[in-house]
């Protein structure tokens, strides 16, 4: 069933040229930007923004949001065929990797210290605004580790550079929050000086494995700094909010998965396994709070809805980096098997959400569609290191 699923969604994505839409891209509409007293409100891109995203119904076409490139959803299709290439080195595998690594360096952002990457659109945050393109430690983060993964495969050395010089905007451009100790939170982009927990953690994760490639000890130990400012956040059953301000209070699944996916990937590559003790409190919490008997994904630690689909996505991308995959495959097994039935597409998309009254089913390329490539790849990845594993269709179609 789950690789059935992966193949439905990749001749999905395939037919889209890796284009789409995404729940926040409602200010790249042509209609909201023809109207100066809407577009120069803050206000009114908070709402136009919230209006698209809530909204089960899709009004962009109507609206003129077009489908696009957008460069985080590319890095995460891009370490999906990472994966699938190490399981079948196959010239079409091969070709996809080539093409997604070009479009991403075309897509870079430019006249920052390193190279680096935003999304491809106007985003209008509580906390903040950012103009389309304005680079962001998450997005970074994630496709200049995709940049070293498909670097690992292909050997071009502009991959490897590109994405090494991607430390230069994170330790240059954003700005940190100090606490007493000398510890500090990364800010999400350059335009801010917000302290969440993940998009710092980021960072810290690709400090560390650049550190891995380059020896650089300034790397490691800058990466350390920030992911002590986290982990003394971390309260006490093991739990993070989402951030520090007032209204980041909060506690949510794919967030928390994030936070631990990037401490293990510090721990990996840096052999620093001072956080270990957290890290394993941490996982207990995540493991025992966000997914039902059932399988189902919890979006918050006291509420199911709505059922996102970041949330299922994420549970097999953290068990693979933790190496707790195999430990808990029942239960990846379970919520992806409950994922594919409520909330694939006969068409092989995934849907957004699903509330208590309504599921929103539009396509989302970003948000749903590459996040669930990476994870049904990873699956993929992981089943295939067990000796009961057994080759299937998929995998022949793929040995060309």
């Amino acid at each position: 069933m789950i690789e059935k699923s992966l193949e439905q969604l990749r001749e999905y994505i395939e037919s889209q040229e890796y284009k789409g839409w995404d729940p926040y891209d409602g200010l790249n509409s042509k209609l909201f930007q023809s109207i100066p007293l809407l577009r120069k409100s803050r206000l009114m891109r908070l709402i136009w923004i919230q209006t698209f995203k809530r909204n089960p119904i899709n009004f962009r076409d109507l609206a003129g949001v077009k489908k696009a490139y957008n460069p985080k959803g590319l890095g995460l299709f891009l370490s999906g065929y990472c994966k699938l290439y190490h399981i079948n080195r196959t010239q079409e595998v091969r070709s996809r990797i080539l093409f997604l690594s070009k479009k991403i360096l075309e897509l870079q952002s430019t006249g920052w210290s390193g190279a680096c990457w935003g999304y491809n659109f106007d985003w209008q945050a509580r906390a903040f605004f950012q103009p389309k393109g304005t680079p962001s430690v998450v997005v970074t983060s994630y496709v200049a580790n995709a940049l070293l993964d498909a670097y690992e495969i292909v050997k071009d050395a502009e991959l490897l550079e590109t994405a090494i010089s991607s430390k230069d905007f994170i330790l240059n451009d954003l700005h940190r929050s100090y606490n007493g100790n000398g510890d500090f939170c990364f800010s999400y982009s350059p335009l801010d000086q917000t302290k969440v927990f993940n998009a710092s953690l980021l960072g810290s994760k690709t400090l560390s494995r650049i550190y891995s490639i380059t020896k650089e000890k300034i790397l490691a130990e800058e990466a350390k700094k920030s992911v002590q400012f986290s982990v003394n956040y971390q309260n006490e059953d093991g739990s993070w909010a989402y951030g520090t301000l007032p209204y980041h209070q909060w506690i949510d699944n794919f967030h928390t998965g994030f936070n631990l996916e990037a401490l293990s990937d510090y721990q990996k590559y840096t052999n620093d396994q001072s956080f270990s003790n957290k890290i394993k409190k941490g996982l207990d919490y995540y493991l025992n709070t966000f997914f039902t008997d059932e399988g189902v994904p919890k979006y918050f630690n006291n509420s199911i809805h709505p059922i996102d689909i970041h949330c299922p996505a994420q549970l097999p991308i953290t068990l693979s980096k933790m190496n707790q995959f195999h430990s808990n495959i029942d239960l990846i097994d379970r919520v992806l098997n409950w994922t594919i039935s409520n909330l694939q597409s006969s068409k092989g998309y995934f849907f957004f959400q699903s509330g208590k009254r309504f599921t929103t089913k539009i396509p989302y390329i970003r948000w749903a569609q590459a996040w669930m490539f990476l994870a049904l790849s990873t699956y993929l990845s992981e089943t295939l290191k067990t000796p009961e594993y057994e080759k299937t269709s998929y995998n022949n179609e793929f040995a060309g």
